[in-house]
């Protein structure tokens, strides 16, 4: 797959049956049971190691574990019930492997943290991929062990046969030539399933990009969503605000029943009024969800199809969250997602992408350079403002747009 030119992932809703969903969960348990073995073998190796006394009890052990830690057959070997018909091996592999890569995340950035247990919650999740023996001359979408039916109907080890939500016309034309990577299964809080199918192939899966030689500076703050170089304005959605007050409600109304299945010594699992509430909240925030990032991915792509330079801000939203002000509307508004799914869409269109510091670019005059400082510094609350120096009034966030534009032109140069 890392050989393909061309990558691309789609996400496709699927309706398992009764006896689907126990292989999912079977199989979901199993997998965060493997990785959360291995959090617990390497703590204990840590802690083994720390001993300077050449104890022969204390070497064994630090062996046996060690010998168990380097595959997963090792790890079903001592835990039988991994070797259950159901469970794909496929999926303790991809376990022991994001446990690496989690590792690898920590050594390359310090504050994603060691890798931790992974708690038992609502929502499941495990990977398998796509085997082609050598039968499969050219691999496509139509062989290997996970493969396409027709556009509603997908084929999964263990799974077998699952329905799923109709796959778009562009890729289902290229199944020819499109292979499929790594699949993750998954279940949220609302008990919706999905698919995620990684696909690679060696031609676009985009059709002719159209270069109109537009540039475009993108300035991202709390009053509207967005406001570029050109004077447009997007509106923020704020569809969080919008359901919060009735979500609130929902969520006392949980929060009372939890008690009362507490107080008579009832488990939350076989509380049925609480279940059902509870699967009412996460229905109303996944809906919230689902319609930010559909008006993120329009945005992004009409953004990306009529501009061939974007400049944005180089935001930190686990900074900026830390202002209990603002924490709400800015977690709201999702622009950490936009600015992710700007940049994979630049690369996927063959456009240009580039985030700037924000520094100084609201305080500064876009025509002159003056800067203010002191007492001069503009506020929240000051939305337009005129220049000491050249007097050119100012629209607060176009201003700062044009600085953003300005900035990602020369870091280009």
């Amino acid at each position: 797959m890392k050989k393909l030119p061309y990558h691309y992932g789609v996400k496709a809703r699927c309706y398992p049956s009764s006896h689907q969903k126990a292989i999912i969960k079977r199989n979901s348990d199993a997998s965060r049971f493997v990785y959360n073995e291995l959090v617990a073998i390497s703590r204990e190796l840590y802690e083994l190691k720390q001993v300077k006394l050449p104890i022969d009890t204390v070497q064994q052990r630090i062996h046996q574990l060690e010998q168990r830690k380097k595959t997963t057959k090792n790890i079903s070997d001592e835990h039988l019930f991994l070797c259950h018909k159901d469970i794909d091996s496929l999926s303790l592999a991809n376990a022991k492997q994001n446990y690496a890569k989690a590792w690898k995340a920590f050594r390359k950035v310090h504050r994603s943290g060691i890798p931790v247990f992974h708690k038992k919650n609502y929502t499941w999740k495990y990977q398998t991929n796509a085997q082609y023996g050598s039968k499969a001359t050219i691999p496509s979408l139509l062989n290997g062990t996970v493969k396409f039916l027709d556009r509603n109907h997908a084929k999964l080890p263990k799974l077998g046969v699952i329905r799923t939500s109709a796959v778009r016309s562009k890729i289902w034309e290229m199944r020819e030539v499109v292979r499929i990577g790594t699949v993750t299964i998954t279940k949220d809080s609302a008990d919706c399933f999905y698919l995620s199918f990684q696909l690679g192939s060696t031609q676009p899966f985009i059709g002719q990009v159209t270069f109109a030689n537009k540039k475009l500076g993108v300035d991202l703050n709390t009053e509207n969503f967005l406001t570029d170089s050109n004077g447009a304005v997007v509106a923020n959605p704020r569809y969080y605000r919008k359901i919060l007050k009735q979500l609130n409600r929902q969520k006392r109304k949980l929060s009372r029943r939890q008690l009362r299945a507490k107080k008579e010594h009832r488990s939350l699992c076989d509380a049925k009024n609480y279940q059902k509430q509870r699967l009412l909240v996460a229905k109303m925030q996944v809906k919230v969800a689902h319609q930010r990032l559909n008006f993120l991915h329009n945005l992004t792509t009409e953004l990306v199809k009529n501009h061939d330079f974007l400049v944005a801000e180089e935001l930190r939203s686990s900074n900026m969250l830390k202002n209990h002000a603002l924490a709400l509307s800015i977690s709201d508004a999702g622009w950490r997602l936009f600015l992710q799914q700007l940049q994979s869409k630049a690369e996927l269109y063959g456009k240009i992408f580039v985030a700037v510091d924000p520094r100084n670019t609201t305080q500064t005059c876009s025509k002159c350079g003056y800067l203010l400082a002191g007492n001069n510094k503009l506020t929240l609350k000051d939305r337009t403002w005129q220049c000491p120096q050249c007097h050119t009034k100012h629209q607060r966030d176009h201003n700062a747009a044009n600085n953003i534009l300005a900035k990602g032109i020369d870091q280009l140069a």
